[in-house]
């Protein structure tokens, strides 16, 4: 299968998916998306035990494309619903992945790259990495990110970080157990490697079945609480603050928000 935006690679049961937009530190993009929901697609279908998902270059996931960011000004109510939809599938499609997950985060992973990081089963990160959900930053809402974020570690940590939108570094995200090790930036891809081989030790059967029980037991809550997230998330953008927001973000000055 051909990929624009990241690179998919297999060797010995472990996939590896690389986040290959380094010049725009692996943005997010409408195209990168895509490419992102056909590669769990094909690893979800293949031998893979374990997929491993880390960036190229000095970033992980930057947030969202700036281009794409700009066009998101002015889109119907029609299509601002369709991409928070989109944006839900991509997440869940991580998140309830039947096969084990690791994020190798091999720097910032800002926004939405803090969601992709932090989904996975396993998370590992260099010192340097750098997390932050700066949403409210720019005039968005939290708000499907927020439903995972909540079970991870509970509603005061949530608070905290959703309405701050500030940035946390990996001693932090460790700290409030999003990250599960810290891993100089040189060990890397062999920490997460050798994670894999220790993965790979036990039954792959046990391995989908314990996945599929844990995915069928959040499912339920998940459900009601992601769809009020995509109306929230598309209303979001019909609004003042969102185009000030985004405008002042492009412009790089400070906003002037609505204060209503």
């Amino acid at each position: 299968m051909s990929y624009t935006t990241i690179q998919l690679a297999y060797d010995s049961g472990v996939a590896t998916l690389t986040l290959n937009r380094p010049d725009k530190r692996n943005a997010i993009s409408f195209e990168l998306i895509d490419d992102l929901l056909r590669a769990l697609d094909d690893v979800a279908k293949s031998d893979a035990v374990v997929l491993i998902v880390t960036g190229a270059g000095k970033a992980f996931c930057s947030g969202m494309d700036l281009d794409n960011l700009k066009a998101l000004i002015g889109r119907s109510p029609e299509q601002n619903l369709k991409d928070s939809e989109t944006m839900v599938r991509l997440f869940r499609s991580l998140y309830e992945f039947p096969k084990v997950t690791i994020a190798a985060v091999n720097g910032a992973a800002i926004a939405g790259g803090t969601g992709l990081a932090l989904l996975c089963d396993f998370t590992l990160a260099v010192p340097e990495a750098k997390f932050g959900y700066t949403e409210v930053r720019i005039g968005f809402v939290p708000a499907i990110v927020s439903t995972f974020l909540l079970r991870q570690v509970g509603e005061k940590q949530a608070r905290d970080l959703l309405l701050t939108g500030r940035i946390f570094d990996a001693g932090e995200a460790a700290r409030l157990g999003l990250v599960n090790e810290v891993v100089p930036a040189d060990k890397l891809m062999a920490r997460a490697r050798a994670l894999a081989a220790l993965l790979m030790e036990n039954s792959p059967a046990s391995l989908r079945a314990t996945k599929k029980l844990l995915s069928d037991q959040a499912r339920a809550e998940l459900d009601a609480q992601i769809e009020a997230a995509v109306r929230e998330n598309a209303g979001i953008r019909t609004t003042a603050d969102f185009r000030e927001g985004i405008s002042s973000f492009l412009e790089k000055r400070k906003p002037v928000w609505s204060r209503k």
